[in-house]
């Protein structure tokens, strides 16, 4: 049995998503336009920090802390109405992530180009990720 590579799924998500550039993300940012989350394993974070005044959702619970019917839903999370825009390591998860808020619904929502390591190359602020 022949499965769907997880490239091809990635792939297929850039398709059908909004995806923009890193440059892009900080004007926004910096406008207070959009607001970042990152999708990371909270290891990743604590390993390599994470964008200054980004929201930290872990992609294995985006899914049920984004639905106003799950158990898990955390209101906090996305309370303002500005445009979710997802980052992970590399982008892969995050595209992913924003495929699924799209098949949920969501209608504000982007990835970010080149995940953590570019946002970071264009000149976002990384701070420490503290373990609680």
């Amino acid at each position: 049995m022949a499965i769907k590579s997880s490239q091809k799924l990635v792939e297929e998500a850039n398709e059908s998503i909004e995806t923009i550039s890193p440059k892009e993300v900080k004007i926004l940012l910096e406008k207070n336009e959009i607001t970042l989350i990152d999708v990371r394993d909270i290891r990743e974070l604590w390993r390599d920090g994470t964008i200054e005044n980004s929201k930290h959702i872990p992609r294995g619970m985006l899914e049920f802390w984004l639905d106003p019917n799950s158990s898990y839903y955390q209101e906090n999370k996305i309370k303002d109405s500005k445009k979710m825009v997802f980052f992970c390591a590399m982008g892969f998860r995050s595209a992913l992530a924003t495929k699924t808020l799209v098949d949920m619904g969501f209608k504000n929502v982007a990835n970010a180009d080149g995940g953590f390591d570019a946002l970071k190359n264009a000149g976002l602020k990384v701070i420490k990720k503290e373990k609680k």
